[in-house]
């Protein structure tokens, strides 16, 4: 791109989104979800893919018509609630939320950082720690330096993960090694049964986070009431068509009962794909380095969201004023940033806590989806004729009850079958989040 004032375009736009999309999920979480759902999990990252756009749609809608960057607590407190009180709150409760799954997808990148390298190069299996938390510094500072709008580097990174990912099932179809008898039974395989895929979805939809970039940083785009939405319905499309074709080759070499055997595998489900492939021994290295530059770009846009959302409280007087403290030659979020980096080294720096990072990560991302669309229906309640400078979603009323729907089915199984710790993790959250509002607006 040219200088640091210049716009997002459709082209940087598309692989922004992109090299935010094809990261930690696709190299790790899709071993999870294997897991639950055995071949089903193809279902879940449809689904997942499906409900993510219309999440992304339905933030442009409130973005187009509220650009400020930091719209996840800007979007409920405008729409949401009888008083402007009210509509703060709700704007926190969905920032805090949205807060946690930034945070927990850098800090989960990072860890997975280290385990790829570690296993890959086994002179560095001692130093997974170390080399995460250096990922969790490199990627903040790159945000610091508005690295994340590099245009030419960001095409650069999406076009070579794109191609690792193609040649790996490329390699995998060929290979005479894929089998597809591995595909039945479809959907009892996984320790979830049938309802596995269900309980895979909200670790599906991770995949999908950043379709909302563009709606969080609309104020750094070209035209945004026509770049954003068209921007989105091309990067899902392009990302959905890796996705699918790689969980199709690792499901033809990996399954779930090989993933309950071997947990060391399954996080890295990619990489153990491959190792069922000795004559095509330049994979498992390949992949092992295309996984690191895919999570390291995850980190990168997840923690520019995060201190966005950081910035955007602060300056909504939810947060301390110092928070929105910004660089004076890169305009970045430079108290915000500092602050993320903090907190998700901390993380990062105890990989025992991977599995509630993930859980509550995803939680958080679904509580954080269905308050966009309860906003969307406030929005088209208060707004009901559409303005000609103004986006719509499409699908009317439809859209956003369906999403919830399909949020709150995917949760029943969980539910029934009783997974305490994962609320209790949430209420333990949140009463920290409103314990710091209140002070906050009590001024302490």
């Amino acid at each position: 791109m040219g200088s640091k004032n210049s716009k997002l375009g459709l082209f940087d736009s598309v692989h922004l989104l992109v090299g935010g999309m094809i990261g930690s999920a696709i190299f790790s979480l899709s071993g999870i979800t294997i897991l639950q759902a055995g071949p089903a999990s193809l279902l879940a990252w449809v689904l997942g893919g499906l409900i993510l756009l219309a999440y992304g749609l339905q933030t442009a809608e409130l973005a187009s018509r509220y650009p400020q960057s930091g719209g996840i607590f800007n979007f409920p407190a405008q729409l949401l609630g009888k008083t402007r009180e009210q509509g703060r709150l709700w704007g926190w409760i969905s920032a805090w939320a949205y807060l946690f799954g930034c945070i927990a997808g850098a800090a989960f990148s990072a860890i997975y950082i280290g385990i790829y390298l570690g296993v890959a190069f086994p002179a560095l299996g001692s130093l997974q720690v170390p080399l995460g938390l250096l990922a969790v510094l490199l990627s903040g500072g790159l945000n610091i330096a508005r690295f994340r709008i590099t245009g030419r580097a960001t095409t650069v990174l999406t076009l070579f993960l794109g191609g690792t990912l193609l040649l790996f099932a490329i390699a995998v179809f060929s290979s005479g090694s894929w089998d597809a008898t591995q595909f039945v039974p479809f959907f009892t395989q996984g320790s979830g049964g049938v309802t596995g895929f269900l309980d895979a979805l909200p670790l599906a939809m991770v995949a999908y986070g950043a379709i909302v970039a563009l709606s969080f940083l609309v104020g750094e785009v070209e035209n945004p009431n026509k770049t954003v939405p068209k921007a989105m319905a091309i990067a899902m499309a392009a990302v959905l068509v890796f996705y699918l074709t790689v969980l199709v080759a690792t499901l033809g070499l990996v399954s779930a009962g090989f993933l309950e055997a071997n947990e060391g595998l399954r996080y890295i489900p990619l990489y153990a794909a491959a190792s069922f492939l000795p004559k095509l021994s330049f994979l498992t290295p390949l992949i092992s380095i295309s996984a690191v530059l895919a999570l390291i770009t995850t980190m990168i846009v997840t923690m520019a969201l995060a201190a966005h959302t950081l910035l955007s409280c602060a300056e909504n007087g939810v947060l301390p004023q110092f928070l929105a403290k910004t660089g004076k030659t890169s305009g970045s979020p430079l108290t915000a940033t500092l602050v993320v980096v903090l907190v998700t080294g901390l993380f990062a720096a105890f990989p025992q806590l991977t599995n509630i990072l993930i859980n509550l990560g995803a939680l958080c991302n679904v509580i954080v989806v269905a308050i966009v669309c309860i906003t969307v229906l406030a929005s088209r309640k208060k707004y009901p004729l559409l303005e000609a400078d103004h986006f719509r979603s499409p699908g009317g009323k439809v859209l956003p009850v369906v999403t919830l729907a399909i949020l709150v089915a995917s949760y029943v199984p969980s539910i029934l079958q009783g997974g305490w710790q994962l609320w209790a993790a949430t209420v333990a959250y949140y009463l920290l989040g409103m314990l710091l509002y209140r002070g906050r607006r009590q001024g302490l």
